[in-house]
């Protein structure tokens, strides 16, 4: 039977076993940036009837990022159409690069009001035997069945990348298309940390193995970046570092050596842990986390 716990060992708050040839590391934690300066453009009187945007943002965004999450067009093609004087902010015309938008601000492009969508990001420990999908045509239970919004909320949220139905823990959902899309980039290297607990012992030459790398069907060759054990002298009891993707990855790694894995727990991803959640709950991510995200994928 599977494990209905986690295993002790506190491997999702930094305490990371010791590996063969080194040790695993916490999640990097980008030092903050400097605040730069704040251009504002100063409110006038809307004279067209239309209302003011109110809470569609919730903290200043810059005028290229706005645009962009109002879904007209890439930051980049964002910069030009503001430097071409296509874009107002509360009736006046911008030009300049770097402008902000704050919340109440009124932003035109050739004519229409443009308002963004409200970003969600929501933080699930995901449980067993739960379906990391938007729908099942089966009727089992999804992720989306968890994670109930209130009605205010019409946004419609989607999990970033998945874990296997028996696979717990760390799981994001967004529906912030650009961010979700980078982390689940290869390019970005997203690390992600997992126990994994088998049905037998596994030897030290198999964790060299798996480290490696060995070929899956289909998908060709994977590895695993670090791997130890949790608990000793049993050796059941794995920690592991990820980053890549591949579907059911340390399921099907610890079977090409021999192994069944009874249990696995994502515990960390992109510096995200599910420390205090319980299993089946979710929150809404702060927005020191929602930073942090973003720097991770060179987002601003």
């Amino acid at each position: 039977m599977p494990s209905k716990n986690p295993p002790s060992a506190d491997f999702s708050s930094g305490n990371h076993p010791k590996k063969i040839s080194g040790r695993i590391e916490a999640a990097g934690t980008p030092k903050p940036r400097a605040a730069r300066p704040m251009k504002r453009v100063p409110k006038k009187g809307d004279k067209s009837g239309q209302k003011p945007l109110g809470e569609a943002i919730t903290e200043p965004m810059r005028l290229n990022r706005y645009l962009a999450a109002s879904g007209v067009a890439s930051r980049r093609k964002a910069d030009e159409l503001i430097a071409s004087g296509q874009v107002s902010v509360n009736n006046q015309v911008v030009t300049e690069m770097g402008v902000m938008v704050t919340p109440g601000d009124r932003v035109v492009m050739n004519g229409k009001t443009l308002t963004p969508q409200n970003y969600l990001y929501i933080l699930l420990n995901k449980p067993e035997n739960t379906i990391t999908t938007v729908e099942d045509e089966r009727g089992r239970r999804t992720v989306m069945d968890l994670v109930v919004l209130p009605e205010k909320h019409h946004a419609r949220i989607y999990p970033v990348g998945r874990l296997d139905r028996d696979t717990v823990g760390v799981l994001l959902l967004t529906n912030d298309g650009e961010l979700a899309n980078r982390l689940m980039h290869p390019r970005f290297e997203i690390e992600k940390y997992y126990l994994a607990e088998t049905a037998k012992s596994v030897k030290p030459s198999t964790l060299e193995v798996l480290m490696e790398g060995v070929e899956l069907e289909e998908d060709g060759w994977a590895k695993m970046d670090e791997a130890d054990y949790i608990a000793l002298p049993e050796r059941t009891k794995i920690g592991i570092k990820l980053h890549e993707g591949k579907n059911r990855q340390i399921r099907r790694m610890l079977e090409v050596v021999g192994h069944e894995v009874k249990f696995l727990e994502r515990v960390r991803y992109a510096g995200l842990t599910v420390e205090g959640l319980r299993r089946g709950k979710w929150r809404h991510l702060t927005p020191a986390e929602v930073r942090q995200l973003r720097r991770l994928v060179k987002l601003r």
